[in-house]
């Protein structure tokens, strides 16, 4: 893999600091502006749309520059965010930092699986892709639990100084390792709207609102859930995140790997066992061993859908990708919003902080039935095609066999 994907990694890490970190620190930010978790719980709504709306927004912004300093304007809107976050004195400042960071985020995914799709092999996108998600679920494994701990200890404001910090990070490797990739030629902004008329494309920016929505539903609460109902200390939180952090990475990778083999079974096997782990959430969060391990699988069964759909819109949209690969991270944070909200709702009407596992089960399960629609779609559509492209044959096959009938051949 070439070492510019370590780049797109960097910058990924750093966002996928700041797009969790906030679950493990929603008890202290809702203290400093006496707001309740529900209400605390729209940081992550908001910064959620704010990707949905940044994708495209930001993606045609930069379609007349290259795609490397569009990655370093990116970072840059990143780290203002953060920065603002982290000084906000009122509860609705800090939510408008995280939605001047969201803006890079949705774009920086977008683009990034185009450059990191271009710098390899064909039969290597998926597991390039996938490389470059390696610092999303990483940041699961160190910077979210890092960040909690510190939020905890120290103050959530320095929690966000520090992945301010990230940012810059990121932005020093984009403008280091990544090649100047200009934007391909002749492909117009025209182009890149038109792969929204593929169903397919469609399909599976709606798989991903779903399914990745189940995960949402579920981590969003993760800390109220696992103090109130498990009876873990609030400490715990972090190597809880932890756990969640190591099936990111564990999913991401095999996803990757088996996308470019088999991408719809794996999508069907990931999916699936989401809904159903989900399920069992309601029951295992009673439990701390239990909890801990589907804790895990969520993480893992969850992620391991990521390259796969990200790939299936590459793939779909291939003449222009560069948009729908951004929607498609938009459509991502979109699923993260809805669930969110809904998880909320849930638990604002009494059901309990293990309510939003039953929104996430619902919406994975829904997922499974868009990926075997899809498929159904795809099937018929390759009959259809063998059919028209063999029937062109057969006249001069017809006059064929008359000659040779003629002849007294048989």
């Amino acid at each position: 893999m070439p070492l510019a994907l370590l780049a797109l990694a960097i910058g990924a890490f750093g966002i996928g600091t700041t797009e969790f970190v906030i679950m493990g620190l929603l008890p202290e930010v809702a203290d400093t502006f006496d707001v309740t978790i529900p209400m605390a719980g729209y940081l992550v709504t908001g910064y959620a749309l704010g990707v949905v709306l940044g994708a495209p927004l930001m993606t045609v912004l930069g379609t007349r520059i290259s795609r490397k300093r569009m990655l370093m304007l990116l970072m840059g809107f990143f780290i203002v965010g953060n920065v603002l976050s982290a000084v906000a004195p009122v509860f609705g400042l800090m939510l408008a930092g995280r939605i001047v960071a969201s803006l890079a985020h949705g774009a920086f995914f977008g683009i990034g699986s185009v450059v990191a799709a271009d710098l390899v092999a064909p039969e290597k996108k998926a597991g390039a892709i996938a490389m470059m998600f390696t610092g999303l679920t990483v940041a699961n494994v160190i910077g979210v639990p890092l960040g909690t701990l510190v939020g905890q200890q120290i103050g959530w404001r320095t929690t966000f100084f520090v992945v301010a910090a990230l940012g810059v990070v990121g932005l020093l490797g984009v403008a280091k390792l990544i090649p100047d990739m200009p934007r391909a030629e002749g492909v117009r902004l025209r182009d890149e709207i038109a792969a929204f008329r593929n169903v397919q494309v469609l399909l599976a920016m709606a798989m991903t609102v779903l399914g990745f929505g189940g995960v949402f539903a579920a981590i969003t609460y993760i800390t109220p859930m696992m103090t109130h109902v498990t009876g873990y200390a609030d400490g715990s939180v972090t190597w809880l995140l932890v756990l969640f952090g190591l099936g990111m990475v564990a999913g991401n990778l095999i996803g990757g790997r088996f996308a470019d083999r088999a991408l719809m079974p794996m999508l069907y096997v990931s999916l699936s066992g989401l809904a159903v782990v989900l399920a069992l959430f309601t029951l295992t969060a009673h439990d701390k061993t239990a909890s801990a391990v589907t804790v895990f699988l969520i993480g893992a069964l969850g992620f391991a859908t990521v390259p796969p759909l990200q790939k299936r819109v590459l793939d779909q949209a291939a003449g222009a990708p560069t948009l729908a690969s951004a929607m498609n991270i938009g459509a991502f944070n979109l699923g993260n919003a809805l669930s969110a909200w809904l998880g909320g709702l849930v638990i604002a009407a009494g059901f309990g902080y293990t309510a939003p596992n039953w929104v996430g089960a619902a919406l994975a399960a829904s997922a499974v039935v868009l990926a075997v629609v899809s498929s159904a779609l795809e099937r018929r559509t390759r009959t259809d095609s063998r059919i028209v492209t063999g029937a062109a044959p057969a006249p001069p096959q017809r006059t064929t066999d008359h000659a040779r009938s003629t002849l007294g051949r048989p």
